[in-house]
Parts: C-alpha cells; structure tokens; sequence
C-alpha cells in the first residue's frame, strides 16, 4: 500500500526531520563546551580565517549584540584578539589564538564525527540525492521569496 506524499505531508516529515536534528547537533555543540554563539565564532574563524564581527556575523546569521558578546566572551578565555584593521582604521579584525585554534579544531572535529554518525542512517547514495533534492527546493523557496519581497505591497 503506497501512501500519498503530499505537500502538507512532505513539510511535516521535513519540519520534525529538522527539529530532531537540529537538538541533537545543539547537544553535540555543548558537549564541546561551548555554547552555540561561541562555537559558530570559532568555527568560522577556523574555517575562513581572521574576519571583522559583522563578516563573522554574516557567516553564521547572528545578531550583532550576540556575535559581540561571543567575541568580548572569547577574547576573554583568550581565544580571539582583536587587531586593526590594515585597510580600514574604523575595523578591528578578530584573529583566532594558538589555544582558540586548537580549541576550535577539537570542536569542530568532534562535532563533525556526531553528525557523521547521525548521518550514518542514510546510505552514499541517499544523502547525495537528499542533498540534491533539499538545496533544490531551498533555491527554489529563495526566489519564491525574491519574488514576493520584490511586488509591491497592495492593500
């Protein structure tokens, strides 16, 4: 008996699908611990090298106050310093420090084999098709977006 997949259905399985992995890849981060700000900082400063607050704020979509909060926090464990800027003198860049580095490797290291295991539930093929089918439609909802913010508003 083959069910009916519709779009309502579909949303629901992707919505609980997110919920549930979004928990465990949250409890995977705190048993790093750090917390979630903390360790999106590190990681993209591991990843992308030294960036301004607003670049790492781009990066991990933060708000402002709480990416300044994780740099004041890290800085303060001594795993980030902020230096000048060379190109503009209003900026300061944060830079990761040796132990961040290290601190940041071991995380994100560790993080990385709790999503590969979680992950494990799917064969090569599947999360390749997975993959190809999700960044489709997130494209898709996008331009859906686009779209819609680009008519004006009628009343």
């Amino acid at each position: 008996m083959r069910r009916n997949i519709t779009a309502p259905r579909l949303w629901l399985v992707i919505a609980k699908s997110y919920r549930a992995l979004s928990l465990l890849a949250e409890r995977s981060i705190a048993n790093t611990g750090l917390c979630l700000t903390d360790f999106v900082a590190l990681e993209a400063l591991l990843h992308k090298g030294p960036l301004t607050i607003s670049e790492i704020q781009d990066k991990v979509r933060l708000a402002s106050g709480s990416m300044t909060a994780a740099v004041d926090r890290l800085e303060k464990l001594g795993l980030v310093v902020r230096k000048a800027s060379p190109s503009d003198r209003r900026a300061r860049v944060v830079h990761l420090t040796a132990e961040g580095k290290r601190l940041a490797a071991s995380s994100f290291e560790r993080h990385a084999k709790d999503l590969e295991a979680l992950m494990s539930a799917l064969s090569e093929k599947e999360m390749e098709q997975l993959h190809g089918s999700l960044k489709k439609l997130g494209l898709f909802a996008a331009e859906k977006l686009e779209e819609q913010q680009a008519k004006p508003k009628s009343r």
